[in-house]
């Protein structure tokens, strides 16, 4: 452990808890270490972390391809090298360890990251970026790096790794392996990205189509379930229950065929039960014959036992969590670190291992102690159990080297937590619970299983009964309750005796009508085990085995791939259900048809397992992988590139309701809804509408109701050619220049009725309520929820008020409930998806009526700052994003006072000066940005300025061409371009 020289060794661990530990363990070999802000050091060493991921892979500029400008020209993209891009929100971070690597006192490195290969890769970018650019490359530091592997974190078992580091040499497969499978997850995710977005943006738009080695494998499990639900078809079959009378009491039965054996081979009907009958008078045949007969009884009992779950890592910690209290993966993750980071009362969360090692007895022991001692009533009794009678002890169920891969089992800590969340409890709990029971006996049973035989029918009834709880104690009665279907007559508790030879009495058999059931939708909890367990679906046996501890991602990364789908809309959250859409299915018709289903497969996972374990063995180079990965991403993209069908052949829809045009079919295709005449196989009128439009793809359900109303919406998940999202109401119009119907965005333009003097009916439409201004009804409207007198009506032609809020406001719908509670109450619920014009950031606001300002305005939680609640204004109009810009609140200087003062409004003039462009648009006089907005907008409105074809471009006349630099600008541009001519 002694140091060569003068120089210092720095040792890099992967978090800030394991530099400690290090710290910890090397104090009474190597000196007393002086704390510093990023860093610990003494004569010897300098000990410091990442804090997970601090750099990440990129392409090098001259290869990368913005967003938006992505197209097949540009594909694939195979950079020769890969630069180096920091991590944002880590920066501070790499700094400061890139400053301690480079110091002149420092002569060697310690790889201290976690054991595995997702650590090499974090120590090895980390050392590369510190050596810095050469020629455009980043290059290694140069310095002597040695590896410390650790399975367990106790000070004897570091203090005895620091005596046994590796060389470089020795870990160079592994960091090969992690290096190849980051760049090769790079090139698959970027380029059939790319690649899949250009063909569905062929047609126009920017229909971003997300896939990757993990994500879209994952997607595939759930569309190929939704599949098999869809292709169900529901059968009719009878169960018959009987109820049995001995000497002792009642007993229930149900019917079976002691003869029947389960179907074999592809073409078998796995509905098929023991328990089951198809014909309904074979059901009743069966009842009628055993009703009321006297019957014989043979009975077996035997003792078993069940030892508790395994100790918990992720995977199995999410399934559970979501299971019992119905938490996403991605929650219980967040749940698990905090009380891993804050509250350091978990082990490290982020783990695939249930074991823990060799050598962690006597810690498991202190855990008991701690537990036993703490002021944790429902918990502390079954420690001190444990303790007192000596359940304690090594079991390589739970101490297994062999199954401790880069970290072990999640257990408690030797630290008494407090302050806890109601969810954070819960969690604790529950690793509390396993960790106590996994060390309790197993539970004990007596499990009976009586035949009950009638003129030659048999009845099955099975008895089970906790005769020593064992771990079961744990959980009191939660875990010991009644057998599941314990009614249904096959199962059930303690059961009457029965006398040996006695006779029983069928006194009631019925028959009971069923229908099969298509399989269960995934929930996160089923498709996590999914994920865990993709490689069972592997047929290539040497696959299957690379993935048998892999599975689809790795517990770290499986919530983060669940919510991704889930961002992208690949999926939606239904209760607990997971409910592929309409874009996962054109996902998978696209891969399918385009013959790249290497996409939607786990084998693509296995394979890359295979070679990379073969990698870290030496026995395959890391550019031979990188050569298949380079041709296997060339073939995807060419595959791409060269298809010329109209469509790809897949499962589609055709629409109830006729075409508007001529009265045909209307048919699905990859593309389009489209006419096919009134014989459904025709060339059609020529109607069609995009499935796709600016890139949300209509849900079968969607596409009916807008061919039947003519209009839908708002809906979400629209995205504009720069990607940026937004929310829109859609319409189907006739069109006069092509003499067909045609699909719109309609981004409402209310003021056409004022224009045209055309008269609004509100007869029949039912009021939201009264207006805050004047008190007259308030109105549905084209895009906004009106006021009665700010339309032209036959009762008042000239409009007298000017009440208006829009149906969306910055990309939040707003429901007519909360319109409705807004005018009855002044305020609406929290609403949570208002997305900033400024930062793209989603936010969370009250609509509330400000009676000052005479508008609706933003009103935000309240928080436990000083600060009195916001309030920014939302009432001006808002079509779609970027339609009409809420005013942001602005900070006026204000002296502090004693008594509270109302929430600030965004009219106060913050005293800014127009320059004299501005003037003469605006008039003069000191301003704020908001009333520079404001009177922009009421001049462009006045001036019929926004582009009759697209309302988000402004046409800008001579004097708004003065201040915008150009003829024509759109709504997002507005702002920035705004600034200089403020001072």
């Amino acid at each position: 452990m002694k140091n060569q020289g003068s120089a210092k060794t720095l040792v890099i661990a992967e978090k800030p808890s394991v530099a400690q530990d290090i710290v910890r363990a090397l104090t009474p070999v190597a000196g007393k270490f002086e704390k510093h802000d990023d860093h610990f050091e003494n004569d010897q060493y300098v000990v410091t972390s990442a804090v997970g991921h601090l750099v990440e892979i990129a392409a090098p500029e001259q290869f990368d391809v913005k967003r938006g400008k992505w197209s097949f020209a540009h594909l694939p993209v195979l950079p020769p090298y890969f630069d180096l891009k920091p991590i944002d929100k880590t920066k501070s971070r790499l700094s400061a360890v890139v400053r301690q690597a480079k110091r002149k006192d420092v002569g060697q490195l310690i790889n201290a990251c976690d054991a595995g290969r997702e650590g090499e890769l974090i120590f090895r970018l980390i050392e590369q970026y510190a050596g810095g650019q050469k020629n455009g490359v980043y290059q290694s530091l140069g310095k002597p790096v040695r590896r410390l592997w650790l399975q367990s974190m106790t000070p004897a078992a570091i203090r005895d790794g620091f005596e046994h580091l590796k060389s470089d040499e020795q870990m160079q497969g592994l960091a090969d392996a992690a290096r190849s499978r980051s760049e090769a997850d790079w090139m698959v995710g970027i380029n059939g990205t790319r690649a899949m977005t250009a063909f569905n943006s062929r047609d126009g738009g920017f229909f971003l189509t997300t896939v990757g080695r993990v994500q879209t494998p994952t997607l595939s499990i759930v569309v190929e379930r939704e599949e098999k639900i869809r292709a169900h078809k529901s059968r009719d079959y009878w169960e018959i229950h009987g109820v049995f009378l001995a000497e002792a009491g009642e007993y229930p039965g149900k019917w079976f065929d002691p003869a029947f054996k389960k179907p074999t081979g592809d073409d078998a009907d796995a509905e098929q039960r023991a328990d089951r009958v198809w014909s309904q008078h074979e059901a009743l045949a069966i009842a009628e014959a055993t009703r009321g007969k006297a019957c014989s009884v043979k009975e077996e009992s035997k003792p078993t036992t069940q030892a508790s779950g395994l100790l918990y890592d992720l995977t199995s910690l999410q399934r559970e969590a979501n299971g019992r209290f119905g938490f996403s993966a991605k929650t219980t993750l967040q749940l698990a670190q905090s009380l891993y980071e804050r509250h350091k009362a978990l082990t490290y969360p982020r783990t695939d291992s249930r074991a823990l090692p060799e050598d962690y007895l006597p810690t498991v022991k202190q855990t008991f102690e701690m537990l036993a001692d703490s002021g944790m009533k429902h918990l502390a009794p079954h420690a001190l159990t444990a303790l007192n009678n000596g359940y304690i002890k090594p079991s390589k169920r739970v101490f297994d080297n062999s199954k401790v891969s880069d970290h072990f089992a999640i257990i408690p800590t030797l630290q008494a937590p407090s302050g806890l969340s109601d969810a954070e409890q819960k969690l604790y709990d529950l690793v509390v619970r396993r960790f106590l029971a996994v060390f309790f006996p197993s539970a004990e049973f007596m499990v009976t299983t009586r035949i009950t035989s009638a003129v030659g029918h048999h009845f099955k009834t099975e008895g089970k009964v906790l005769v020593k709880p064992g771990w079961m104690a744990v959980y009191g009665k939660e875990a010991a309750e009644d057998v599941a279907d314990a009614k249904e007559g096959d199962k059930g508790q303690s059961l009457v005796p029965v006398r040996e030879g006695e006779t029983v009495r069928a006194e009631s058999v019925e028959p009971k009508a069923l229908k099969t059931k298509p399989p269960a939708r995934y929930s996160e909890a089923t498709l996590l085990g999914a994920m865990e367990g993709a490689g069972k679906l592997v047929d290539d046996d040497e696959l299957r085995e690379a993935m048998q501890e892999k599975g689809l991602g790795t517990p770290a990364t499986r919530a983060a791939t669940i919510e991704g789908l889930l961002t992208e809309k690949y999926m939606l959250r239904e209760g607990r259900e997971m409910i592929p859409t309409a874009k996962a299915f054109q996902l998978m018709t696209l891969l399918r048809g385009l013959s790249v289903e290497e996409l939607c497969k786990a084998e693509l996972t296995g394979e890359w397992e295979y070679k990379l374990a073969q990698m870290e063995q030496g026995k395959l180079s890391r550019a031979a992988f990188m050569a298949d990965i380079a041709a296997m991403t060339e073939r995807m993209v060419k595959k791409a590139k060269e298809y010329d069908r109209d469509t790809i052949p897949g499962n589609y829809a055709t629409l109830t309701t006729p075409c508007p045009n001529c009265g045909g079919v209307v048919k699905e295709n990859y593309r389009r809804y489209s006419c096919v005449g009134k014989d459904g196989v025709g060339e059609g009128c020529g109607f069609s509408f995009g499935k796709s439009p600016a890139g949300r793809t209509f849900e079968p359900e969607e596409a009916e109701q807008l061919l039947r109303d003519k209009k839908i919406g708002p809906l979400e998940g629209f995205r504009s050619k720069a990607g940026w999202p937004f929310v829109a109401e859609i319409v189907i119009k006739f069109n006069e220049e092509d003499k067909n119907f045609k699909l719109e965005f309609d981004f409402g333009d209310d003021k056409k009725n004022e224009e045209t003097g055309e008269l609004v009916d509100f007869a029949g439409v039912e009021s939201l309520g009264a207006c805050p201004k004047c008190g007259s009804p308030v109105y549905e409207h084209g895009s906004n929820y009106v006021c009665s007198k700010t339309v032209p009506t036959e009762e008042q032609p000239t409009p007298s008020c000017d009440f208006k809020s829009g149906k969306i406001i910055l990309q939040q719908p707003v429901a007519r409930e909360q319109m409705s509670k807004l005018l009855e109450t002044g305020k609406t619920d929290l609403l949570d998806k208002f997305v900033s014009m400024r930062t793209r950031r989603a936010f969370k606001a009250f609509l509330a009526w400000d009676k000052d300002a005479g508008k609706v305005n933003f009103e935000f939680e309240p928080r436990t700052s000083k600060s009195p609640p916001r309030k920014t204004v939302a009432g001006a109009p808002a079509k779609v994003a970027g339609a009409k810009k809420a005013v942001p609140a602005k900070k006026a200087a204000v002296k502090k006072a004693a008594t509270p003062k109302a929430p600030r409004k965004t009219t106060l003039a913050s005293g800014k000066q127009p320059s004299a462009a501005l003037i003469a648009v605006i008039g003069e006089g000191l301003v704020s940005r908001p009333e520079v907005t404001k009177k922009l907008w009421d001049y462009i409105k006045a001036n019929a300025l926004q582009d009759s074809a697209d309302k988000r471009k402004i046409n800008a006349d001579t004097k708004l061409q003065a201040v915008f630099g150009k003829p024509q600008v759109t709504m997002f541009e507005i702002a920035k371009l705004i600034g200089p001519h403020l001072s």
